[in-house]
């Protein structure tokens, strides 16, 4: 394979920057998968996300009317669908739902998830150790003062494009840490300047995300007391993505919405390096198995995932020996090497992938604002790919075809799962909505 990846059709396209879509081969039936990972992981993240709720309750107030967890709504975007199904001309059958974890508290992103539970099951570990608490305690009192104190002589570091340094950020300092986030050339300003608004060192690189997280964790393992946060490898990071699952599975209870193999669920989540997606999906096989379908969706110039798992590579290939440049106007995406960790895992669970102009971001942004709204971030909205495409591709006709959902596709629910947006600085969204508009566009809303 590793000679011959380039004469794959799919690569092909994919170096030519043409919006690709790819069906996974190599998804199997949710009984035979064999992970080393299970239900009992995503249990044991909830279960401390629950421990440290009166602590997130404390640090951040606007999380009490949440009780302290952490989460999104889930609502019903009709207008979104019949703008998109007029618009490119397509068919969306069933309901569509937007995943809101673009306003998520704290970090205003899906990375709230992974991020800060992480950072939480750091403090727990230390917190342990040190005597401060017991998993029987009242995990507030870690917001005391001889607290933060103790957590002072600690440093968390991490590598980003944005979001995660964010969330990571944001998180470890209230614990009381001090913060390194080493951010990409692709990391939007804004996003630098509101972490040094919260204590953290920004460390600016001028290539791209690879370097900025090699060069983070080899300055965190320099120092006995740092921890650095591997998004390309952390599996507490995918188990704090994949407690999504068990949120959404409580809200479709709660609106009545059934998964079932006669009510399929399509799931659509942009993807970078693939922490984030990846936990999220395996999440959800875990719960419905083989009646969700997840697809993740990429930016043209930076298909990471998608590259690595179409070659069977993985990290050992990067979207620049295909020569595309890894640059996208989706800063949260661009990633030019994958997770070899995720795509591993999601080699039996995914069922595909979609890559999308950066040029459609913008036309998806402004219509959501429009016809619903709802801001989310340019990045966010690579995840709309999915439902305009998913009946109007070949490939996909034939996976739904393949998995017997032809007579089924009235009763599907489909997500699109937002992964951020909300703290975008009201300048900057000024700022996106007139991206591209003077140029021509094919799909442009009427």
């Amino acid at each position: 394979m590793r000679e011959n990846h380039k004469t794959l059709p799919v690569v092909e396209k994919l170096s030519n920057a043409e919006e690709t879509v790819w069906i996974n081969l190599k998804k199997l039936p949710s009984a035979k998968k064999d992970l080393e990972i299970s239900m009992a992981d995503i249990d044991d993240a909830e279960a401390r996300l629950e421990r440290f709720a009166p602590f997130i309750m404390k640090c951040f107030p606007e999380t009490k009317k949440d009780n302290g967890l952490i989460e999104s709504a889930l609502v019903p975007i009709p207008k979104m669908k019949r703008c998109l199904e007029e618009t490119y001309k397509t068919s969306i059958p069933g309901a569509l739902f937007l995943k809101k974890d673009s306003h998520l508290a704290v970090a205003g992103s899906v990375k709230a998830r992974g991020g800060i539970y992480e950072v939480l099951k750091h403090t727990e570990e230390l917190a342990l150790a040190a005597g401060l608490i017991s998993t029987a305690d009242d995990y507030a009192k870690l917001a005391e003062p001889k607290c933060r104190e103790f957590f002072s002589q600690y440093t968390i570091q991490v590598g980003s494009t944005g979001n995660l340094g964010l969330s990571i950020g944001i998180a470890s300092a209230a614990v009381g840490y001090k913060v390194i986030v080493h951010m990409s050339a692709d990391a939007r300003q804004w996003k630098k300047d509101m972490l040094r608004n919260h204590g953290v060192t920004v460390i600016e690189y001028a290539s791209d995300y690879s370097e900025a997280v090699k060069e983070g964790r080899r300055l965190s393992d320099e120092d006995p007391k740092s921890y650095f946060v591997d998004d390309e490898n952390s599996v507490n990071l995918f188990m704090g993505y994949a407690v999504a699952a068990k949120r959404l599975k409580k809200q479709f209870n709660d609106q009545n919405i059934s998964v079932d193999d006669t009510r399929p669920l399509f799931v659509y989540i942009p993807c970078g390096v693939g922490g984030a997606p990846g936990g999220v999906t395996f999440g959800l096989k875990e719960i419905w198995g083989d009646n969700v379908h997840c697809f993740f969706i990429e930016p043209v110039q930076a298909p990471a995932m998608l590259l690595g798992m179409a070659t069977g590579l993985h990290n050992e290939i990067s979207v620049q020996d295909i020569g595309l440049t890894g640059q996208t106007h989706a800063d949260g995406l661009a990633v030019g090497r994958p997770s070899g960790f995720v795509g591993k895992v999601m080699e039996p669970l995914l069922s595909g992938e979609f890559t999308v102009s950066d040029k459609k971001l913008y036309d998806y942004m402004r219509a959501l604002l429009d016809a619903e709204e709802i801001f989310i971030e340019p990045s966010a909205c690579a995840a709309f790919e999915g439902p305009v495409k998913l009946l109007a591709c070949e490939e996909t006709k034939e996976y739904i075809k393949k998995n017997g959902l032809e007579r089924v596709m009235e009763n599907a629910a489909h997500i699109v799962w937002a992964t951020g947006g909300s703290l975008v600085p009201e300048e900057i969204r000024k700022e996106y909505k007139n991206i591209y508009l003077d140029e021509p566009v094919k799909y442009r809303l009427i």
